[in-house]
């Protein structure tokens, strides 16, 4: 049976088939993102969006959607979905009978004695769509009609009926061409043989977005229809539709087609899944690559494409990707540890100056190593991970202090310190700040491996100074942290957090933990209690009156829940790494288990892929973004783990 298949049971009920997205992205930041029945249900939505820089900063929708309509013997069976001030039209979502993604991202049609195919590539090195009609079965020829609808605007924003659009169009080989604003580019829609274009231009009102109602923003807008195409299709012919910012030879499209066609990964289980969607946060821009952190609305984020890196690339076979990307950020990371003033201006990594961001990028530089060698790693980054430690020794990092304990402090009160970021009115919702779990251990992991550079470099009087520092890092960081049972979240003068978060596991999965064999045991068994779910580890135990496990509600009441109970699939991984250390062998099975609680989310949010976070209690709903790059990274880091111990 088909991994990733729907049958017509699940397709016509919309209440489970609306909650299943689909994301093809490329390698442009460009994406092309609906639901398995082709009817948007977020903003971000839409046949093809991609980043416009003539336009400003971000993404672009420009063709929402194309609805297709089937015409035989003077009947019209239209194939579109929209919500329509709460009610579904025209309902083509009846007439389809199968959705694979398999391969290639297929719907099947059946209408009367019509069986239609339907298929969709995003290519990888270009913003444009390619769509394509098969008439697998009829009795006769029939004609269809296509009807884009149109929105040129921002992901953030929504459409409304206006009277500055330009409404002009020009004719292209087997099509035509349109850019409805000023300095928008044009959108290019052509078919792979002759078509008839009508021009008749329409406002279609007051579509709405569920899952934007749902998140509390606006959710109606209004879509621009320039008019429609027209072309007949014989019995076992194919058309290919294509949108894209440039005209192209309609000749040329099978042929693109094709080429698009091999790229595509085969996604027949879990692993293929993933590692498809691994490639999807690929970025490629000006000779540079980046890893973007989620989509469908974020960027290239510092920390989360340090943690990511090592499982969407090594742990797929993609070496020269995981180099590249550190190339880039090595190159855009010198101008902030020199202390330029506008190193902001210089990348387009944000975040670059967070407390945590350099730290994950030297753990980043252990996962390579582990996999390609001590001695390349040595060769690539051994420089850039001794700066690092020499940049926050010196107390040049604006976030950090080394105090005269060994420890690191930041100021978490008023801008967020660590990955639990989300704030109310500017302010940090969880203020973690003074001495914080994580930080800290990160430091004295990159202190150690520091050591073991220095040694590699020959420089031992270097060595001997970072070892005695690591020590005392060491031995601050227990009498700190240990509370005697598990580790405080963060401690600042006299007061320690003693809240139950995933925060501490890092203390025992990372190459060099500050505590000893018992203790890390304590810290994993805490987690398994009272964090441990089959989606990854909450943010918060259950047992803190502070809990609040779902996410929903307004974006004030999201914020507020956001890291104070949810799960994070991410976590999954640090601790599955920690719980390998303390049970070895004997723990393998119980991980696999782990792993495979993961199966039932290629179904589920965004098909293929894991969604960003999920609720803190049963049944662990998703939400948030569709496809998040640290989830993604941390199950395959786990599954490439795994695949040592059973080597062993």
């Amino acid at each position: 049976m088909s991994y990733l298949n729907f049958d017509r049971t699940l397709l016509v009920n919309l209440e489970k088939s609306l909650k299943k997205e689909t994301l093809h992205t490329n390698r442009l930041g460009a994406y092309s993102a609906t639901t398995i029945v082709d009817c948007n249900t977020r903003k971000y939505h839409g046949l093809l969006v991609t980043p416009a820089p003539e336009v400003g900063a971000g993404r672009y929708v420009l063709l929402s959607s194309l609805d297709e309509t089937v015409i035989q013997h003077g009947a019209e069976f239209n194939l579109g979905l929209h919500k329509y001030n709460g009610s579904f039209s025209p309902n083509g979502h009846k007439y389809i009978r199968q959705y694979n993604r398999d391969v290639i991202s297929r719907t099947i049609y059946r209408v009367g004695g019509v069986l239609l195919q339907k298929e969709r590539i995003l290519m990888r090195d270009e913003a444009r769509v390619l769509v394509r009609y098969k008439l697998i079965e009829a009795l006769s020829s029939i004609k269809m009609r296509f009807r884009p609808f149109l929105a040129f605007r921002s992901v953030n924003e929504l459409c409304y009926e206006n009277n500055m659009l330009n409404k002009d169009y020009q004719m292209v080989d087997n099509g035509v061409s349109m850019s409805l604003y000023p300095r928008y580019p044009r959108l290019n829609m052509q078919f792979s043989r002759k078509v008839d274009y009508v021009h008749v231009p329409d406002w279609y009102r007051g579509i709405e977005y569920p899952k934007e109602q749902e998140r509390g923003y606006a959710y109606s807008e209004d879509l621009f229809v320039p008019g429609y195409f027209e072309l007949t299709l014989r019995p076992e012919e194919e058309v290919i539709f294509t949108a894209g910012l440039t005209d192209v030879s309609p000749h040329s499209l099978r042929n693109m087609w094709a080429k698009e066609s091999e790229r595509q990964i085969e996604k027949n289980d879990m692993f293929g899944c993933l590692k498809n969607s691994a490639m999807q946060f690929y970025k490629e821009a000006n000779d540079k690559q980046y890893i973007l952190a989620g989509f469908p609305w974020f960027s290239c984020i510092a920390r989360n494409q340090f943690l990511a890196l090592p499982g969407l690339t090594l742990s797929v076979g993609e070496v020269g990707f995981f180099e590249k990307a550190m190339k880039t950020a090595v190159e855009e990371m010198k101008p902030f540890l020199a202390g330029d003033e506008a190193w902001s201006k210089k990348t387009s990594i944000q975040e670059l100056n967070t407390p945590d961001a350099l730290l994950w990028f030297v753990w980043s530089v252990q996962q390579y190593a582990a996999s390609e060698g001590e001695e390349k790693a040595f060769e690539l980054y051994g420089e850039m991970v001794l700066s690092i430690i020499s940049f926050i020794r010196a107390q040049k990092h604006p976030r950090l202090l080394v105090h005269s304990n060994g420890l690191l402090f930041t100021e978490g009160r008023t801008e967020p310190a660590t990955w639990m970021n989300a704030v109310e009115d500017g302010m940090p919702i969880t203020p973690r700040t003074g001495y914080v779990v994580e930080i800290n251990a990160l430091w004295y992991n990159a202190l150690k491996y520091a050591v073991q550079l220095a040694d590699k470099k020959g420089d031992l009087h270097l060595s001997e100074v970072l070892d005695c520092q690591a020590e005392l890092a060491k031995q601050s960081f227990v009498e700190t942290f240990w509370n005697g049972v598990y580790l405080n979240d963060y401690v600042i003068d006299n007061y320690a957090d003693k809240e139950v978060r995933p925060n501490m596991i890092f203390a025992v999965s990372l190459p060099y933990s500050p505590l000893d064999r018992k203790q890390q045991k304590s810290v994993v068994d805490i987690c398994s209690k009272e964090l441990l779910t089959p989606k990854g580890l909450r943010s918060l135990s259950p047992k803190s009156g502070c809990y609040r496990p779902f996410y929903r509600g307004g974006q004030l009441e999201r914020d507020r829940n956001y890291h104070n109970g949810p799960v994070w699939p991410w976590l999954i991984g640090a601790y599955s790494e920690a719980y390998l250390k303390i049970y070895k062998h004997s723990g393998v099975s119980f991980v696999e288990r782990m792993m495979s609680g993961f199966d039932g989310s290629m179904r589920e949010l965004c098909i293929g892929t894991i969604g960003e976070l999920n609720d803190g209690n049963p049944p662990f709903k998703g939400h948030g973004a569709m496809s998040f790059a640290t989830n993604v990274a941390a199950i395959l880091r786990v599954f490439t783990i795994l695949k040592k111990y059973n080597n062993r």
